[in-house]
């Protein structure tokens, strides 16, 4: 009678399976594979060949701490393959003299995490003997056409899922600067931070067997990175601060890279790491995503509202000097606002919904009790679908949203204008394997004034007046006291602008490039389109902005008075010195210009402003020579002091995934003014294939001077 068949050791083949499983870059030595994608084994044996009909060979596969067959965390399926018994598949390949290859596969739907492989093996009239074979990790898939997160084009898996750098778009929609990211999904050890982030989930903690079972659904993950990235609710990734006092963490400006963030959020234990804003939510949030498999990109959205009650109105308030005023009820109009897109079918949505969704972890509300928001279907946004899940009545605000100035006064509130074309513009996110930019705008929404965008804005409101159905709107809106039919925004009335009341426009215009240290120059165009005369009294006032769109005091005034002729056109020059904004800026570098004119003798006004990014120059990166893969490289790091004042504390940051292997921190020291300095750092590139440097100058002046370069890593 044959002797029981004994597994002496088991290859989990982990090198080739990678490879063909676009995990390689992951590891070569730890398996990693994609469900709905065959992968093989060798199992070797000690005493025996396999024989067919003599040996019954069973797998069985656990996930999560609860493993249990009838929520999908446990499979036992076997060799011999009886159909419809389980979802999970193992077909024979080869019989060696002493061993047997075999191809297994994960169903397309299996909940993704840490897999422990076990075989069980049954010889005739032998006792049945267990063997632990090892541990793999299972991910999605976007290559599997039965995968909810498949996408048909390589290109854009090459983007969306395998590129580990990018640009993140930033500046004001009239000076868009792309600021160069190390995503960095591939890099050592970031899965299992990944997957400890899915842990550490409060629905883990409540329920650890129904989310590890859930966590076959794509929507379902993306609202748990989406709560996780920030630490509202729990133990996140990131502690969010508009502030101006970074004092205790590092300022969000100086981040470049997520790696650095993860880990420091591990190796402490998982305490939130101090302190992110919203671009810095959305690159972290676009690491874990690529990394366990759903295509992701990240987007900007310029001047992008934040509607707390719901009305798709945002208030903004000014007194006579043009100065806005901090915000009573908390709504703002966000400089830029920076968001992920995740590709993915949309089965609990009718059909059409699919494809990309917004999915937002800046913690601004709470959906469901939580603070994340999405996914939401960016087509629902466009057509105004604003009661589909998850929270798209709240994305279709940021890019729809219209604009009520209201001037504040002896007490009393007076309207001066709507404006319907404010909120949503140039929404940007990095080309396909380019490094240009892609105007995504069109997505979102129709084209501003146009007839259907008028119906989808109409559609939305009275949607949002006719109910508020759970989990689609933000749950802590409260309705406001002037009802939502006071819009006067309809199909046949334009929205009220200023100039068709007085017949006057007004509007800044730089006069150079607004570089930090350097004087700002403009001047204020006045146009009268009528044929009377006109007597102007204009008040001007600066004021630095948060990120978030909240106003410091004003640091600069003035007061112009301007006669105009019958269709007559005037300037008026102002010069605002380095001396008088370099202390009232924060390091946003915003600078709010605004002007509130008034004709003599009118009660109209007319409210003109403009937002100001100041501009550093940039770090140059040369690389010395050739770069190959394992052999030594120079790479060099040229910067400057853009201030006409001395600057200290500098240090120097350089990253790069797949040339260096953790951040490289240089202490600079003191840089007197404008002195330019440049230095040479040695490494040696462990991955081929493009590749980015990234750079940044701190010191107690200014926080993020960056600079990037690409190379390419030969082999």
């Amino acid at each position: 009678m044959a002797e029981g068949l004994e597994v002496a050791l088991t290859d989990l083949q982990s090198s080739w399976n990678n490879v063909q499983h676009h995990t390689d870059e992951i590891s070569s030595s730890r398996l990693l594979v994609r469900r709905g994608q065959a992968f093989n084994i060798t199992l070797y044996f000690r005493n025996r060949a396999f024989q067919p009909g003599l040996d019954n060979i069973i797998f069985v596969t656990e996930t999560g701490p609860l493993p249990d067959l009838s929520k999908g965390t446990r499979a036992v399926f076997s060799l011999e393959g009886h159909p419809g018994s389980s979802p999970w598949i193992a077909s024979l390949q080869t019989i060696g003299a002493n061993s047997l290859e075999v191809s297994l596969c994960a169903p397309p739907m299996a909940a993704v995490g840490r897999y422990l492989l076990t075989v069980h093996i049954k010889s005739l009239q032998g006792p049945v003997t267990a063997y632990q074979l090892g541990e793999f990790i299972l991910l999605f898939n976007p290559w599997c056409p039965e995968d909810a997160v498949y996408l048909e084009s390589e290109p854009q898996r090459q983007e969306y899922v395998m590129n580990d750098y990018g640009f993140i778009y930033q500046g004001n929609k009239n000076w868009i600067r792309p600021c160069p990211w190390n995503y960095g999904q591939f890099e050592e050890n970031i899965i299992d931070i990944c997957l400890e982030l899915l842990d550490k989930s409060l629905n883990f903690q409540i329920d650890p067997a129904t989310d590890c079972a859930l966590r076959g659904s794509p929507v379902y993950i993306s609202r748990v990175v989406s709560a996780m990235i920030n630490s509202n609710d729990d133990n996140g990734v990131l502690n969010g601060n508009w502030g101006e006092n970074y004092s205790d963490g590092t300022n969000p400006t100086e981040w470049m890279g997520s790696v650095a963030i993860l880990k420091q959020w591990h190796a402490t234990g998982c305490q939130p790491v101090r302190y992110g804003q919203c671009w810095v939510f959305a690159a972290v949030t676009c690491t874990v995503m690529r990394c366990l498999g759903i295509p992701t990109r990240v987007i900007t959205n310029f001047n992008s509202g934040h509607d707390t009650d719901g009305n798709l109105i945002i208030d903004e308030y000014y007194d006579n000097t043009g100065r806005i005023l901090e915000n009573k009820k908390k709504d703002s109009v966000w400089n830029f606002h920076v968001w992920n897109e995740c590709w993915m079918a949309r089965n609990d949505l009718p059909p059409g919904f699919g494809g990309w969704q917004v999915l937002d972890a800046t913690p601004q509300e709470t959906s469901n009790g939580l603070y994340c928001c999405g996914p939401a279907s960016v087509r629902a946004i466009k057509e105004g679908e604003v009661d589909l899940n998850y929270d798209t009545a709240f994305a279709f605000s940021m890019v729809n949203a219209d604009c009520m100035a209201w001037l504040v006064f002896g007490g009393k509130e007076q309207k001066l204008h709507q404006d319907t074309s404010t909120v949503g513009n140039f929404i940007s996110t990095k080309s396909i394997q380019s490094d240009e930019r892609d105007d995504i705008t069109e997505n979102y929404k129709y084209r501003e004034g146009s007839l259907q965008e008028r119906q989808v804005f109409l559609k939305a409101l009275q949607k949002l007046k006719a109910g508020r159905s759970p989990g689609s709107l933000r749950t802590e809106s409260q309705p406001r006291s002037v009802p939502l039919s006071d819009s006067p925004r309809s199909l046949a009335t334009p929205s009220l602008q200023p100039s068709d009341v007085v017949q006057v426009s007004l509007k800044f215009q730089l006069l150079d490039s607004p570089d930090m240290g350097q004087d700002i120059r403009f001047v204020l165009l006045a146009l009268n389109m009528s044929p009377q005369f006109k007597d102007l009294r204009v008040n001007l006032s600066a004021q630095s902005l948060l990120h978030d769109g909240s106003p410091l005091l004003p640091f600069w005034q003035d007061t112009a008075f301007i006669t105009l002729s019958p269709e007559e056109a005037k300037t008026y020059p102002c010069k605002i010195t380095y001396s008088q904004y370099s202390q009232y800026l924060s390091t946003d570098k915003l600078i709010r210009i605004s002007a509130l004119g008034e004709e003599k003798n009118s009660p109209e006004k007319i409210l003109v402003k403009k937002i100001i990014t100041l501009a550093y120059p940039s770090i140059v990166i040369n690389v010395l020579g050739a770069a190959i893969v394992n052999q030594p490289l120079s790479i060099q790091v040229v910067f400057s002091n853009p201030l006409s004042e001395q600057v200290e504390d500098c240090v120097l940051t350089v990253e790069g995934s797949g040339l260096f292997r953790r951040q490289q921190r240089v202490l600079i020291g003191v840089l007197k003014p404008h002195h330019r300095a440049s230095l040479t750092l040695e490494t040696i590139p462990f991955k081929s294939g493009q590749r980015q440097i990234q750079a940044n100058l701190r010191s107690n002046k200014f926080k993020d001077i960056k600079g990037y370069t690409n190379v390419y890593i030969g082999l």
